[in-house]
């Protein structure tokens, strides 16, 4: 729980960190030609993208694996996570590292992207639930739509399109299909 739900559920109220009154900071990146983002505060680092190691059987979504100052970390093409082709590789494309929470874990993934823009400050009264239909991603993958600069940025909930449990499911089902 971060400081700002802490305190709003502190204070007798369920609001939802997403309604804080406070801007949230948010890094925005480019993907498949449309512009996402991501709360700052699971962004760990950015990197260049450079030699994955590709394991076997892997979901199609883990692109394979870097070694980051000693420790594994699974790389997730998003854009085959959005059930979309993979994007081509280029200059810009970079590899976002993400912490996120799962079962009272915290796990540590990369995930490609085509371009990094910049981090920016969405005041909450600039952010609007997801679309109920419509989107091009899952529901689920939505934490908001956040207005900058006339347009809108797809404000991406990192524990739902990071999961590592639903990663896993996939993997394992990936590999029964193998099997038979």
């Amino acid at each position: 729980m971060n400081i700002t739900s802490a305190s709003t559920a502190a204070a007798g109220h369920a609001m939802p960190a997403l309604m804080a009154a406070e801007p949230q900071q948010y890094l925005t990146f480019m993907l498949g030609g449309e512009t996402f983002a991501l709360g700052i505060l699971a962004i760990k680092e950015i990197i260049e993208y450079r030699g994955l190691t590709e394991v076997p059987m892997m979901p199609s979504s883990i692109r394979g694996v870097i070694n980051l100052r000693g420790a594994v970390v699974p790389v997730m093409d998003l854009q085959a996570r959005f059930g979309r082709p993979s994007s081509d590789i280029t200059k810009r494309t970079c590899i976002v590292i993400i912490e996120v929470e799962s079962e009272g874990e915290r796990h540590v993934l990369g995930a490609v992207v085509d371009a990094v823009n910049e981090v920016l400050e969405i005041p909450a009264a600039d952010i609007e639930p997801p679309p109920s239909f419509g989107t091009r991603i899952r529901s689920d993958f939505i934490q908001g739509m956040g207005k900058v600069r006339g347009k809108f940025v797809i404000l991406l909930a990192a524990e739902q399109v990071l999961s590592v449990e639903e990663i896993a499911a996939a993997g394992q089902v990936a590999e029964l299909g193998l099997a038979h």
